[in-house]
Protein backbone atom coordinates (compact mmCIF):
# COMPACT_ATOMS: atom_id res chain seq x y z
CA UNK A 1 0.00 0.00 0.00
CA UNK A 2 1.43 3.40 -0.99
CA UNK A 3 1.86 5.63 2.05
CA UNK A 4 4.12 8.39 0.67
CA UNK A 5 4.36 10.12 -2.70
CA UNK A 6 7.45 11.98 -3.95
CA UNK A 7 7.17 14.47 -6.82
CA UNK A 8 9.76 16.21 -8.92
CA UNK A 9 8.66 19.75 -9.87
CA UNK A 10 9.67 20.83 -13.38
CA UNK A 11 8.22 18.59 -16.07
CA UNK A 12 6.51 16.38 -13.48
CA UNK A 13 4.25 18.51 -11.30
CA UNK A 14 4.64 21.73 -13.27
CA UNK A 15 4.13 21.98 -17.02
CA UNK A 16 6.96 23.41 -19.09
CA UNK A 17 4.26 24.94 -21.28
CA UNK A 18 2.03 26.69 -18.74
CA UNK A 19 4.44 26.89 -15.75
CA UNK A 20 1.53 25.71 -13.61
CA UNK A 21 0.36 22.45 -12.04
CA UNK A 22 -2.48 20.96 -14.12
CA UNK A 23 -5.78 20.97 -12.22
CA UNK A 24 -6.10 17.19 -12.60
CA UNK A 25 -2.80 16.85 -10.74
CA UNK A 26 -3.90 19.22 -7.98
CA UNK A 27 -7.15 17.28 -7.53
CA UNK A 28 -5.38 13.90 -7.58
CA UNK A 29 -2.84 14.95 -4.94
CA UNK A 30 -5.61 16.43 -2.77
CA UNK A 31 -7.51 13.13 -2.96
CA UNK A 32 -4.38 11.13 -2.09
CA UNK A 33 -3.78 13.40 0.91
CA UNK A 34 -7.40 12.92 2.00
CA UNK A 35 -6.80 9.16 1.77
CA UNK A 36 -3.99 9.47 4.33
CA UNK A 37 -1.03 9.45 1.93
CA UNK A 38 1.85 11.80 2.72
CA UNK A 39 3.06 14.21 0.05
CA UNK A 40 6.72 15.15 -0.53
CA UNK A 41 8.60 17.25 -3.05
CA UNK A 42 11.82 15.99 -4.64
CA UNK A 43 13.51 18.70 -6.68
CA UNK A 44 16.80 20.04 -7.95
CA UNK A 45 15.62 23.53 -7.02
CA UNK A 46 16.91 25.16 -3.84
CA UNK A 47 14.27 26.39 -1.39
CA UNK A 48 14.35 30.01 -2.53
CA UNK A 49 13.59 29.02 -6.13
CA UNK A 50 10.59 26.83 -5.26
CA UNK A 51 8.06 29.45 -6.28
CA UNK A 52 5.53 27.51 -8.34
CA UNK A 53 3.81 25.18 -5.84
CA UNK A 54 1.22 27.56 -4.43
CA UNK A 55 -1.62 25.34 -5.69
CA UNK A 56 -0.56 22.43 -3.47
CA UNK A 57 1.70 24.03 -0.85
CA UNK A 58 -0.80 23.35 1.95
CA UNK A 59 -0.70 19.61 1.14
CA UNK A 60 3.10 19.12 1.33
CA UNK A 61 4.62 17.24 4.28
CA UNK A 62 8.31 17.61 3.46
CA UNK A 63 10.94 18.54 0.89
CA UNK A 64 13.97 16.97 -0.77
CA UNK A 65 15.69 20.02 -2.29
CA UNK A 66 18.87 20.70 -4.25
CA UNK A 67 18.81 17.08 -5.44
CA UNK A 68 18.93 15.70 -1.91
CA UNK A 69 21.61 18.01 -0.50
CA UNK A 70 19.09 19.65 1.85
CA UNK A 71 16.02 17.79 3.11
CA UNK A 72 13.54 18.98 5.73
CA UNK A 73 10.01 18.77 7.09
CA UNK A 74 7.91 21.57 8.53
CA UNK A 75 5.36 21.16 11.32
CA UNK A 76 3.73 23.22 14.05
CA UNK A 77 7.00 23.42 15.99
CA UNK A 78 9.02 24.72 13.03
CA UNK A 79 11.44 23.38 10.43
CA UNK A 80 13.35 20.16 11.07
CA UNK A 81 16.48 19.50 9.00
CA UNK A 82 16.83 15.85 8.01
CA UNK A 83 20.08 16.09 6.07
CA UNK A 84 22.42 18.76 4.76
CA UNK A 85 25.44 17.81 2.62
CA UNK A 86 27.79 20.46 1.25
CA UNK A 87 30.40 20.25 -1.51
CA UNK A 88 34.13 20.08 -0.57
CA UNK A 89 36.07 23.34 -1.02
CA UNK A 90 38.55 21.83 -3.48
CA UNK A 91 35.72 20.74 -5.78
CA UNK A 92 34.23 24.23 -5.68
CA UNK A 93 37.56 25.72 -6.71
CA UNK A 94 37.94 23.19 -9.50
CA UNK A 95 34.54 24.20 -10.86
CA UNK A 96 35.44 27.89 -10.69
CA UNK A 97 38.63 27.19 -12.65
CA UNK A 98 36.77 25.17 -15.29
CA UNK A 99 34.08 27.84 -15.67
CA UNK A 100 36.76 30.46 -16.24
CA UNK A 101 38.62 28.28 -18.73
CA UNK A 102 35.46 27.45 -20.71
CA UNK A 103 33.88 30.89 -20.17
CA UNK A 104 30.66 29.33 -18.89
CA UNK A 105 28.28 30.51 -16.14
CA UNK A 106 27.69 28.56 -12.93
CA UNK A 107 24.95 29.00 -10.33
CA UNK A 108 26.28 28.39 -6.81
CA UNK A 109 23.68 27.49 -4.21
CA UNK A 110 24.81 28.34 -0.69
CA UNK A 111 23.07 27.36 2.52
CA UNK A 112 21.48 30.83 2.68
CA UNK A 113 21.97 32.52 -0.70
CA UNK A 114 22.42 31.93 -4.43
CA UNK A 115 24.83 33.69 -6.79
CA UNK A 116 25.90 33.37 -10.41
CA UNK A 117 29.54 33.18 -11.41
CA UNK A 118 30.40 34.50 -14.89
CA UNK A 119 26.82 35.43 -15.82
CA UNK A 120 25.68 34.83 -19.39
CA UNK A 121 22.30 35.47 -21.01
CA UNK A 122 21.60 31.74 -21.20
CA UNK A 123 20.95 31.75 -17.44
CA UNK A 124 18.03 34.14 -17.90
CA UNK A 125 16.85 32.33 -21.02
CA UNK A 126 16.63 29.00 -19.20
CA UNK A 127 15.60 29.96 -15.66
CA UNK A 128 13.42 33.01 -16.25
CA UNK A 129 11.99 32.46 -19.72
CA UNK A 130 12.09 28.67 -19.73
CA UNK A 131 11.34 27.68 -16.13
CA UNK A 132 9.46 30.76 -14.96
CA UNK A 133 11.91 31.60 -12.15
CA UNK A 134 11.55 35.32 -11.44
CA UNK A 135 13.45 35.76 -8.18
CA UNK A 136 17.01 34.79 -9.12
CA UNK A 137 19.27 37.70 -8.13
CA UNK A 138 21.73 38.16 -11.00
CA UNK A 139 23.63 40.85 -9.06
CA UNK A 140 24.33 38.91 -5.87
CA UNK A 141 28.13 39.00 -5.28
CA UNK A 142 29.60 35.53 -5.71
CA UNK A 143 31.98 36.26 -2.81
CA UNK A 144 29.02 36.48 -0.41
CA UNK A 145 27.91 32.98 -1.31
CA UNK A 146 31.26 31.18 -1.55
CA UNK A 147 31.87 31.78 2.18
CA UNK A 148 28.76 29.68 2.90
CA UNK A 149 28.50 25.89 2.70
CA UNK A 150 27.77 25.19 -0.99
CA UNK A 151 24.97 22.68 -1.51
CA UNK A 152 24.83 22.67 -5.30
CA UNK A 153 26.69 23.91 -8.37
CA UNK A 154 24.78 24.32 -11.64
CA UNK A 155 27.20 24.85 -14.53
CA UNK A 156 25.87 25.64 -18.01
CA UNK A 157 28.12 23.19 -19.81
CA UNK A 158 27.81 20.52 -22.47
CA UNK A 159 27.65 16.80 -21.73
CA UNK A 160 31.24 16.49 -22.98
CA UNK A 161 32.42 19.20 -20.59
CA UNK A 162 30.40 17.56 -17.81
CA UNK A 163 32.27 14.29 -18.37
CA UNK A 164 35.61 16.11 -18.21
CA UNK A 165 34.90 17.98 -14.97
CA UNK A 166 33.20 15.05 -13.22
CA UNK A 167 36.28 12.88 -13.79
CA UNK A 168 38.06 15.24 -11.39
CA UNK A 169 35.28 15.97 -8.88
CA UNK A 170 35.78 12.75 -6.93
CA UNK A 171 33.44 13.73 -4.07
CA UNK A 172 30.55 14.91 -6.27
CA UNK A 173 27.73 13.49 -8.34
CA UNK A 174 25.97 15.04 -11.34
CA UNK A 175 22.31 14.94 -12.38
CA UNK A 176 21.34 16.46 -15.72
CA UNK A 177 17.67 17.22 -16.34
CA UNK A 178 18.15 19.97 -18.91
CA UNK A 179 20.28 20.01 -22.07
CA UNK A 180 21.74 23.39 -21.11
CA UNK A 181 23.08 22.60 -17.63
CA UNK A 182 23.63 19.95 -14.99
CA UNK A 183 23.21 19.98 -11.20
CA UNK A 184 26.27 18.91 -9.19
CA UNK A 185 26.03 17.98 -5.52
CA UNK A 186 28.11 16.22 -2.90
CA UNK A 187 28.33 12.48 -3.56
CA UNK A 188 26.45 11.91 -0.31
CA UNK A 189 23.45 13.69 -1.84
CA UNK A 190 21.03 12.63 -4.54
CA UNK A 191 17.26 12.30 -4.61
CA UNK A 192 17.41 8.57 -3.86
CA UNK A 193 19.48 9.17 -0.73
CA UNK A 194 17.07 11.95 0.20
CA UNK A 195 14.22 9.44 -0.01
CA UNK A 196 16.08 7.06 2.33
CA UNK A 197 16.70 9.85 4.84
CA UNK A 198 13.09 11.01 4.68
CA UNK A 199 11.73 7.49 5.11
CA UNK A 200 13.91 6.89 8.16
CA UNK A 201 12.88 10.21 9.72
CA UNK A 202 9.19 9.84 8.95
CA UNK A 203 9.00 6.14 9.83
CA UNK A 204 7.66 4.55 6.66
CA UNK A 205 8.93 1.62 4.64
CA UNK A 206 10.65 2.26 1.30
CA UNK A 207 8.41 -0.38 -0.22
CA UNK A 208 5.42 1.85 0.52
CA UNK A 209 6.77 4.84 -1.43
CA UNK A 210 6.05 6.03 -4.95
CA UNK A 211 8.23 8.55 -6.80
CA UNK A 212 7.59 10.53 -9.99
CA UNK A 213 10.13 12.19 -12.28
CA UNK A 214 11.10 13.11 -15.82
CA UNK A 215 14.81 14.04 -15.77
CA UNK A 216 18.18 12.40 -15.28
CA UNK A 217 18.38 13.67 -11.71
CA UNK A 218 15.19 11.69 -10.93
CA UNK A 219 16.67 8.29 -11.78
CA UNK A 220 18.11 7.71 -8.29
CA UNK A 221 14.77 8.22 -6.54
CA UNK A 222 12.79 6.36 -9.21
CA UNK A 223 15.08 3.35 -8.66
CA UNK A 224 15.01 3.69 -4.86
CA UNK A 225 11.24 4.04 -4.39
CA UNK A 226 8.89 1.11 -4.00
CA UNK A 227 7.26 2.22 -7.25
CA UNK A 228 9.16 4.47 -9.65
CA UNK A 229 7.11 6.34 -12.25
CA UNK A 230 8.49 8.12 -15.31
CA UNK A 231 6.42 10.85 -16.91
CA UNK A 232 5.48 10.40 -20.56
CA UNK A 233 7.66 13.42 -21.36
CA UNK A 234 10.68 11.84 -19.62
CA UNK A 235 13.89 10.86 -21.40
CA UNK A 236 14.50 7.27 -22.48
CA UNK A 237 17.02 6.59 -19.69
CA UNK A 238 14.48 7.67 -17.06
CA UNK A 239 11.79 5.46 -18.57
CA UNK A 240 14.20 2.52 -18.70
CA UNK A 241 14.74 2.74 -14.93
CA UNK A 242 11.06 3.17 -14.01
CA UNK A 243 8.54 0.54 -13.00
CA UNK A 244 5.88 2.34 -15.01
CA UNK A 245 5.70 5.13 -17.59
CA UNK A 246 2.59 7.27 -17.33
CA UNK A 247 1.35 9.95 -19.71
CA UNK A 248 2.96 13.39 -19.84
CA UNK A 249 2.57 16.20 -17.31
CA UNK A 250 0.12 17.90 -19.69
CA UNK A 251 -1.87 14.69 -20.27
CA UNK A 252 -2.95 13.89 -16.70
CA UNK A 253 0.16 11.77 -16.05
CA UNK A 254 0.13 11.92 -12.26
CA UNK A 255 -3.61 11.32 -11.96
CA UNK A 256 -3.44 8.35 -14.34
CA UNK A 257 -0.60 6.69 -12.41
CA UNK A 258 -2.26 7.22 -9.01
CA UNK A 259 -5.45 5.62 -10.35
CA UNK A 260 -3.52 2.69 -11.87
CA UNK A 261 -1.85 1.88 -8.53
CA UNK A 262 -5.01 2.36 -6.46
CA UNK A 263 -3.80 5.42 -4.56
CA UNK A 264 -6.94 7.25 -5.67
CA UNK A 265 -10.07 6.09 -7.44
Amino acid sequence: MVKALFFDIDGTLVSFTTHKIPQTTVDAIAQAKKNGVKIYISTGRPISLITNLGQIEHLIDGYITTNGAYCFVDDESGRHTICCNDIPTEDIQMMLNAASQWDRPVIFVGQQDIAIYNYKEIVDDVFHKGLGVTNLDYDKPIEDVLVQPILQMTPFISEEQEALIMANLKDCTSGRWCLDFTDITCKAADKGKGLLAMAEHEGFNIADTMAFGDGGNDISIIKQAGIGVAMGNAGDEVKKNADFTTTSVDEDGIMNALIKYGVIS
